[in-house]
């Protein structure tokens, strides 16, 4: 179900001289919070009683794994390859971290009506809002693709703690094929988020500013070569198929692998990355996989999004995480979604 892009939208993408590609009419948009009284709502929701209902939320596990997996000789790219440059964060120091403040998790009510998570990443935009996730961790394919409820993100994630605030969903874009043809190559959205809110001392609200000053912005790289290598950043949680449980969830974990080309039926996925990763399924699903990440800076260019993970060998453990191709379809969706201005949950 791969669909390319005209030759002319292609060079004015990766030349920048257009916001949004041609290829526009794949892109799907909803909203999740469309005001700021539910915004302020949604965030009372999470922060409220200390957190309680962050720290009772249990990992996604909705399509985690799969068992059928077939490699594929390469993935023929629709564009040029580009690349969008990462933002530093502007209020903090992220020489100071263990692991990029940019990841996180993705707090949201599933189909159950429970608080679930999965990972998510900031990503550098024009208004320094936008989030990357799995396209399965913002539309309920348990309920005809509705977004999931109450969604927000928190980078930094720990252990109940809310290091860099925490930000509500205002709008998701995603790509046509997923949403209408179940087409997990192209699970992926792109959230936008109103500015950050930490508690009060009061027990209230107070603004925190814009994401991306505050924790920094992934790059975006698309129509990449296979073979590269990518390093893994998420929220592993859920057990091997022997059982053994190796993460906890509470702390962002890496891997570092390279990619290769694999088709996954169950999936009605013709054309996915896959990378050697041990993250169990549970909690990994948005994970980051960030090509030429750099240590000191902790910045690189999102090249994947985990959707998946599958024990390849037998071993019954996992040793296989999947993600859509990168290509220019998802570069348009990425487009229009970094042209959204979403403004604080409170009145300035």
């Amino acid at each position: 179900m791969k669909r390319t892009l005209s030759l002319l939208t292609v060079g004015l993408l990766v030349s920048g001289l257009v916001t949004a590609p041609a290829g526009a009419s794949s892109v799907v948009t909803d909203p999740l919070a469309s005001s700021q009284a539910t915004a302020a709502e949604i965030a009372t929701f999470w922060l409220g009683d200390g957190g309680a209902h962050l720290m009772s939320a249990t990992p996604y596990n909705v399509r985690t794994a799969v068992d059928k997996v077939l490699p594929i000789s390469g993935i023929p790219a629709d564009t040029k390859p580009g690349t969008i440059p990462p933002t530093p964060p502007s209020t903090s120091d992220p020489a100071k971290a263990k692991a990029p403040g940019t990841s996180g998790k993705v707090f949201f009510v599933g189909a159950d009506g429970q608080p679930h998570w999965c990972t998510g990443t900031a990503v550098q935009s024009q208004y320094r809002n936008l989030v990357a996730t799995a396209a399965h961790c913002v539309y309920d394919t348990q309920r005809s693709y509705a977004t999931l409820d109450k969604w927000v993100f928190v980078p930094g994630y720990s252990g109940g703690t809310t290091p860099w605030g925490l930000y509500v969903g205002k709008q998701v874009s995603g790509h046509y094929d997923f949403t209408t043809y179940d087409d997990y190559d192209r699970d992926y959205a792109f959230v936008n988020v109103y500015g950050g809110v930490v508690s009060s001392a009061s027990g209230g609200l107070t603004n925190f500013g814009r994401l991306v000053d505050n924790v920094g912005g992934q790059g975006l790289a698309w129509s990449q070569p296979l073979g590269s290598s990518v390093d893994v950043f998420g929220y592993p949680a859920g057990p091997h198929p022997d059982g053994t449980r190796p993460y906890t969830g509470e702390t962002i974990e890496s891997s570092r692998g390279d990619t290769s080309a694999v088709r996954v039926p169950s999936l009605k996925a013709e054309e996915l990355m896959a990378v050697d990763s041990r993250f169990t399924g549970e909690g990994a699903l948005g994970s980051s996989w960030l090509l030429r990440y750099d240590k000191a800076s902790r910045m690189g260019y999102l090249n994947g999004i985990t959707i998946s993970v599958a024990d390849t060998d037998g071993s019954l453990r996992y040793d296989t995480s999947f993600s859509p191709y990168f290509d220019g379809e998802l570069a348009g969706v990425y487009s229009a979604a970094g042209a959204v201005w979403t403004g604080s949950v409170l009145p300035a």
